[in-house]
């Protein structure tokens, strides 16, 4: 970001001063990145429940048909057989076969979509959909218009069913239009934590009086981007700006079971090029053999000889050792040694399978 942009502030930028959060930019926006700790807060995340605040997050609106407004076109995902209520995780691809970012698709009707996209690359996901999508179309960006908040944890559906209780018996990836404080608003089983958990949209103006009804539970605990990196982490999520971009490919990521291949899409010639020629390079994931932790940009070593990049990395409190993931030049089988570091300090790691975190509440 350049340094005289003026950055944005979520409607509940108070709240965060007011519990003394610890404030830095993202994606354009000042944003909490702890209150209590980034340890504390993601422990108490899989303990109990947490709530985040994920208002700077982008939203679209698109209605047509599927196919003749080019919306199938534009997703490189399967969602013809999307029901309606339920959601999908997916992305949005260049003609090189790209991320150009990823996203979840809600069917909100027959032929009404919301598509929820990340905080950074709002305008250039818009002038993607702009291009694309058929003259018929409509296409609507509420961005601005619409707050976030991801509720997360164990205790995450006692805690809804105080304010939602309709949405309280959503199934995972599904969602509802249902009443949330005397208006109704979407509620979706979804996160990005691997633990039981509900997403709550409300229009900007309604979002902090939810944030407060939801911090009055003594319950509840407000919990930064701090702690949801770590989170996401240990259940092997990429993250959109370091583990994808518009130069890595879903298969070079990993990401393969969430294409449709057997439709047309944005950037699928380059996919299918890419398989039969073969993948530059591959994803990894792996845990240290210490407490030390892997940082981005970090080098992978097979011996002294350099074969890759991590592109996240951290410790984790969950497991007492760093955790990480990355590409590397040739494929790795799990429990491959390696060294994290540069040419000051190596650290010993082990290749492994994703998620670090298993039997989490996730599907409870």
């Amino acid at each position: 970001m350049d340094a005289t942009e003026t950055l944005k502030n979520t409607p509940l930028s108070a709240h965060h001063g007011s519990l003394s959060a610890k404030m830095a930019p993202f994606a354009g926006w000042n944003m909490p990145i702890q209150y209590e700790g980034i340890i504390a807060e993601t422990l108490y995340t899989r303990q109990a429940v947490t709530c985040f605040d994920i208002c700077h997050m982008g939203e679209f609106i698109v209605r047509g048909d599927l196919k003749k407004s080019g919306l199938d076109n534009i997703i490189s995902g399967h969602i013809d057989n999307l029901g309606i209520g339920s959601c999908r995780y997916s992305s949005i691809l260049n003609e090189g076969g790209g991320v150009i970012d990823d996203l979840i698709v809600y069917r909100k009707a027959q032929e009404e979509w919301m598509i929820v996209i990340n905080a950074a690359t709002i305008e250039k996901d818009k002038n993607h959909f702009l291009k694309h999508l058929s003259k018929n179309a409509h296409f609507e960006d509420v961005s601005c218009g619409l707050g976030k908040i991801d509720l997360q944890g164990p205790l995450s559906r006692e805690i809804l069913k105080t304010i939602a209780p309709g949405a309280q018996g959503l199934g995972y990836y599904t969602f509802t239009e249902t009443d949330i404080m005397g208006e109704k608003n979407i509620v979706s089983r979804t996160g990005y934590t691997g633990e039981l958990g509900f997403e709550l949209y409300a229009p900007a103006e309604k979002i902090a009086a939810i944030w407060e009804r939801l911090t009055s539970d003594k319950r509840v605990k407000p919990a930064g981007l701090g702690a949801r990196d770590v989170l996401r982490l240990e259940m092997g999520y990429s993250l959109y700006g370091q583990d994808i971009d518009d130069d890595t490919s879903p298969l070079e990521a990993g990401l393969e079971k969430f294409l449709d291949l057997n439709k047309d899409f944005i950037g699928k010639k380059a996919l299918l090029q890419q398989k039969r020629s073969g993948l530059r390079r591959h994803r990894i994931f792996f845990k240290t053999l210490s407490r030390r932790s892997p940082r981005h940009n970090h080098n992978i070593y097979i011996s002294d000889k350099n074969t890759g990049i991590v592109t996240s990395g951290t410790f984790s409190p969950h497991l007492g050792y760093g955790i990480g993931m990355g590409f590397v030049s040739t494929p790795l089988d799990a429990g491959q040694a390696i060294l994290i570091g540069d040419d000051t300090l190596k650290i010993e790691a082990a290749t492994c399978k994703k998620p670090f975190i298993k039997n989490t509440s996730i599907k409870t």
